[in-house]
């Protein structure tokens, strides 16, 4: 009897605690429950009339939108919304999106209900947010969220709050461009908490939507408040589950339409020049629950899953946080080519404004001093801006010596003497440096086989001190812009000897972050970056326009050609400033004197067309080569073609509209529109032909906002005045010289 009592007894506490334990757990609850209740009062409610369309169109009229944050009529959702896109989400029982809406078509983008994505922490797998129970996957109506519970495990939304949008990286703006700093918004951060063995570990998700583009950026960060190191293995930063365009059974899923939305992170590396290529994270992958779509198979590509295809596998010590990458969010409303291109180009230019600088340079290939302050000279004659002394040069950014500092900080201070900035050329990643520091292959366990063949670890010692070196080498220099080529590709490093990184799955996670931090440093301290890969997000100012090298040996009638087709077919999603071209001065690869343009002076003309259907593009060429004129006949035809450049300057920068691509066999152009004077549209107009020709040409200026009539002139002649049509066109006759080009100005 008396064991049975003490059993009983003992019972009796342990009930007690759990009772005392549920109580706590109650009180928090309910304390969170008013936090959140207490917030959500205090925001206004959302318009129901804001599902009617957007009344304007945001390309025109960007500034009538205004990123605000919004409660639900029933207090169990928040909305994030501006004036083309909102996205909402219920935090009852759990955090999760159950709608986002295409405000400028009026669609709702959503058909299911997901996790706001997951995590991986020491081999296990937790849901962040979610909910679950929904029985039809093919659309939601508003009556099943209320029957939607959690999902068991998931990180518990406890918190949010509200607060401006900032840059992700730090920029000093020191030279010109088109756009000064980047697009305002506002930022809606929720704190998520684990439950069980995770209580004191959190996640910071960041939602943000900015005031004037229809694009949403979404990040997330953990903070580790326990004890103990808890390690990072995978995250999934999104997950939505999207209504298909296109669902067939009988054709390859690689060729079906996707939705009709624009997806971008800043964690792009495949050793590439645009966004497409380089892009590791966007996933559009199947959804076996969705029973009801049309394919038999169940293969239709209609969830979004955002996340890196390898690691991160980062520990987090505690009192340590861990923060992903960004992903951002930009749907379209029109399958239009152009208009998507507008679209992108403009979100670029809003989100990272560092890409629209665009100083004029010449690639000098040389590192005499002598030639060095000839080419300095030449540039304050002709108004060229910067000097980047070029590969083959013989310059070392990687020599810290004394004597080398010395050397070319006395070149940097005579450049910045007369006005000109300098800067310089190293190679990084396609190439060897040793056994120990470069990249370890994980199928052979040996150095070779990377995205360049051998490439060196930036989490080798070796990668530590070159970084440090290039750091030094600028500042010590004063040299103001770095053209950094064979940037990091992505490669995989299986070696565990490497001071900064464990091993396979951390060594990509760690080698962009290395890059990346170089990058924003650089970018802090106003430093101007060419880097022909898609760093566009973190920092870097320009990215090659795509061309082929080898179609620099040509001739040079070719090369003109070829050119104009690269401005055309490479400026439908980048702004002009984010890309750079190339103009042989001598040569480069092969091809003798056919393809180079030195003597300069005897090969004008070519050299002229050069110039101006670059600048006339709004697009910087590298310009390489020992000089920018040889005889005064020369120099005058440069400066000409600058002091023009600089004359119409912000509309050369401006947004492409693409009128003709050049076939060699008629007319070609590009027309740059804003909605901003003076000057409202610039057109180039080309003539590849041996003959003079007059060409009838409409003109489509519905994106300068003009209405009614306009005011055009040919070069700088008088203007006359146009009526536009009903779609904002203007059609007018205009004569091209042979092999020669002309412009008109929209006013």
């Amino acid at each position: 009897m008396c064991q049975l009592h003490y059993h009983a007894h003992n019972i009796s506490l342990e009930m007690k605690k759990l009772y005392l334990v549920l109580l706590l757990l109650a009180a928090w609850s309910s304390l969170h429950s008013d936090t959140l209740n207490d917030k959500l009062q205090r925001l206004p409610v959302f318009d129901a009339l804001a599902s009617q369309r957007t009344p304007y169109d945001w390309l025109l009229e960007p500034a009538k939108s205004c990123a605000e944050v919004y409660r639900s009529a029933d207090g169990k959702s928040l909305i994030l919304a501006n004036g083309m896109v909102w996205r909402t989400f219920r935090i009852t029982p759990n955090l999760a999106t159950t709608d986002y809406v295409n405000r400028m078509t009026g669609e709702r983008m959503l058909r299911a209900v997901s996790p706001e994505g997951s995590i991986t922490l020491d081999g296990h797998t937790y849901s962040i947010g979610g909910l679950k129970g929904q029985q039809e996957r093919g659309y939601l109506l508003e009556q099943w969220i209320a029957e939607l519970t959690a999902v068991d495990s998931a990180f518990q939304v406890c918190d949010f709050e509200v607060r401006p949008l900032q840059s992700r990286i730090p920029w000093k703006k020191v030279r010109w461009s088109l756009v000064g700093e980047p697009d305002s918004g506002t930022e809606l951060v929720f704190t998520l908490r684990g439950q069980g063995e995770l209580s004191r570990v959190t996640i910071l998700l960041h939602v943000g939507l900015y005031d004037h583009l229809p694009v949403l950026r979404k990040s997330l960060e953990l903070l580790n408040e326990s004890g103990q190191t808890v390690n990072v293995d995978a995250f999934r930063l999104e997950q939505l589950a999207f209504f298909e365009p296109d669902s067939p059974s009988g054709m390859p899923v690689s060729s079906w339409l996707l939705p009709n939305i624009h997806v971008e992170t800043d964690y792009q590396m495949r050793g590439s020049f645009t966004e497409k290529e380089t892009d590791r994270t966007e996933h559009w992958t199947t959804d076996p629950q969705y029973t009801s779509q049309r394919n038999y198979g169940l293969q239709t590509p209609c969830i979004l899953q955002v996340y890196p295809e390898t690691g991160p596998d980062q520990p987090v010590p505690a009192q340590q946080t861990f923060q992903s990458f960004a992903v951002y969010e930009m749907p379209f409303d029109s399958w239009d080519r152009e208009r998507k291109g507008l679209f992108t180009r403009r979100m670029r230019m809003h989100v990272s404004p560092w890409t629209t600088q665009n100083p004029i340079f010449l690639h000098l290939l040389s590192s005499d001093p002598a030639v060095i302050r000839q080419a300095v000279d030449q540039c304050v004659e002709v108004g060229y801006e910067m000097i980047i002394i070029s590969f083959g040069s013989g310059l070392n950014m990687e020599d810290t010596s004394p004597a080398n500092i010395s050397r070319w900080k006395e070149m940097v201070d005579y450049a910045r003497s007369r006005g000109i900035e300098m800067g310089c050329y190293s190679l990084l990643a396609s190439r060897r440096v040793n056994d120990e520091s470069d990249c370890i292959n994980p199928t052979t366990g040996k150095t070779g086989g990377m995205t360049f063949g051998n490439s060196p670890c930036l989490c080798s010692q070796w990668g530590e001190d070159y970084f440090r070196r290039l750091e030094t080498f600028l500042d010590q220099t004063g040299m103001m812009c770095l053209e950094h080529d064979g940037s990091y590709p992505g490669d995989l490093c299986a070696s565990k000897a490497h001071p900064y990184h464990r091993g396979l799955l951390d060594s990509q996670w760690n080698q962009m972050r290395r890059i990346t931090q170089f990058y924003h440093r650089l970018s802090a301290a106003g430093v101007y970056m060419n880097v022909p890969d898609f760093y566009l997000m973190n920092g870097t100012t320009k990215t090659s326009i795509g061309y082929r090298e080898a179609n620099w040996s040509l001739p040079r009638e070719r090369q003109l050609i070829h050119s104009r087709q690269l401005l055309y077919d490479c400026t439908w999603e980048n702004p002009v400033g984010a890309m750079w071209s190339f103009v042989p001065l001598v040569q480069y690869h092969g091809g003798g004197s056919a393809a180079t343009l030195e003597p300069l002076s005897q090969h004008l003309q070519a050299y002229k067309m050069h110039m101006v259907q670059n600048y006339g593009a709004g697009i910087q060429a590298c310009y390489r080569g020992p000089r920018l004129y040889d005889t005064d006949e020369t120099k005058q035809m440069v400066s000409d073609v600058i002091s023009w450049y600089k004359k119409y300057r912000r509309i050369l920068n401006s947004d492409i509209i693409h009128l003709r691509k050049p076939d060699a066999r008629d007319w070609d152009g590009l027309m740059h529109v804003s909605t901003e004077g003076p000057e409202h549209a610039l057109a180039m107009l080309y003539n590849p032909l041996d003959q003079d020709i007059r060409r009838t040409v409409t003109l489509p200026l519905y994106y300068t906002g003009l209405r009614g009539k306009v005011h055009i002139r040919e070069q700088e002649g008088a203007a006359r005045k146009y009526k536009l049509n009903a779609q904002h066109e203007v059609t007018l006759t205009v004569d091209i010289p042979a092999r020669g080009y002309t412009w008109l100005v929209v006013e």
